[in-house]
């Protein structure tokens, strides 16, 4: 009977320490900022960026900063656009070369943005 008593008890504060644990802890949340946007449009400029990483960043709406969110429609935008997503697996840019010209555009302008918000 001790022996059931003590393994009972073990087994309680385990679940109980497991439990606690899980309750203390938050949920991970992942913020694009603009340094992520900008190297994300210097790889895809570069034919370095895979069709994956382009919709995991461009695909998931940035709440927590409008700027940013509308940098990021327009990319989504250009890739409805211009977008060569068949092209990818041969080597080839991920945008026309029209695409690619504006995605540059957007880039300079994220870029000159970032800048001035950081002085």
């Amino acid at each position: 009977m001790a022996l059931y008593l003590l393994v009972f008890a073990v087994c309680l504060l385990v679940i109980g320490a497991v439990i606690l644990v899980l309750m203390s802890s938050s949920t991970p949340r992942y913020r694009t900022e603009p340094k992520d946007l900008i190297a994300l449009f210097d790889k895809a400029l570069n034919s370095q960026v895979s069709e994956t990483e382009w919709n995991a960043t461009i695909g998931y709406p940035i709440r927590h900063n409008e700027y940013l969110e509308s940098i990021r429609r327009r990319g989504e935008h250009l890739m409805e656009r211009h977008g060569r997503r068949w092209m990818i697996a041969q080597g080839k840019p991920l945008l026309n070369q029209e695409g690619q010209e504006e995605l540059k555009a957007l880039r300079d302008h994220l870029s000159a943005h970032t800048a001035l918000r950081q002085q």
